[in-house]
């Protein structure tokens, strides 16, 4: 099958830094679709502006324009690409009620536990947040040590193979440790990132040397 392309490159309003934008970029270049990239300065309050929030009313990134369409929402971009480019759709998100149920209860974790734990941890280092981390760390390793377990029973988070799931969780686990979340006692989920890092078309989030990874 033969898969729909867009007519213009995607333009991808982000921030180099932002996790959520990170695993849209991702999951674009998984699918090889070409697109462009407009930074949005989070330090200036350029999310907050007038002209951003006609795009996304929460003032948040990504958000991303194909075309006429704009989509807000990490989540629901990757959904929204599935649907609209991927040549197999139920390749990332599967048809089957289980398996599409499995998909679902990640993309949850990834906007609860998820952006709870690690990528708040990793916001509180990178912008030396005046707040004690010790309950997001702990929160963190709560969600990594249901990782490990689960990863030990399968190769991914929903199945045998990646799917949106995956990339939703990828990045702020991959970059646990800026926010001083340590990945030492979690072999599986190691494991599992590298698999996620030998996809064709994979492409890194850059690396900011805080916390652990300093």
């Amino acid at each position: 099958m033969t898969a729909p392309r867009p007519a213009a490159p995607i333009k991808v309003h982000s921030s180099p830094i932002s996790g959520h934008s990170h695993r849209v970029r991702l999951f674009l270049s998984l699918l090889g679709l070409p697109f462009e990239t407009v930074d949005v300065d989070l330090g200036a309050g350029a999310h907050k502006r007038p002209d951003f929030l006609e795009r996304n009313a929460f003032g948040q990134v990504p958000v991303i324009e194909d075309g006429e369409v704009t989509v807000c929402d990490s989540n629901a971009i990757m959904v929204y690409l599935n649907e609209r480019y991927a040549a197999d759709p139920a390749r990332w998100y599967p048809r089957d009620p289980l398996a599409a149920a499995q998909v679902q209860r990640w993309l949850s974790v990834a906007a609860g536990q998820l952006a709870a734990g690690p990528a708040v941890a990793r916001v509180i280092v990178l912008f030396g947040l005046a707040r004690d981390p010790a309950e997001v760390i702990a929160r963190s390793h709560d969600l990594l040590r249901v990782m490990e377990r689960e990863l030990s029973r399968r190769p991914f988070l929903a199945g045998e193979s990646a799917t949106l799931a995956d990339i939703a969780n990828y990045t702020y686990v991959a970059h646990a440790p800026e926010g001083n979340v340590s990945l030492e006692a979690y072999p599986q989920v190691r494991a599992w990132l590298a698999r996620i890092e030998a996809l064709p078309g994979f492409v890194p989030m850059a690396a900011s040397r805080i916390g652990l990874a300093a």
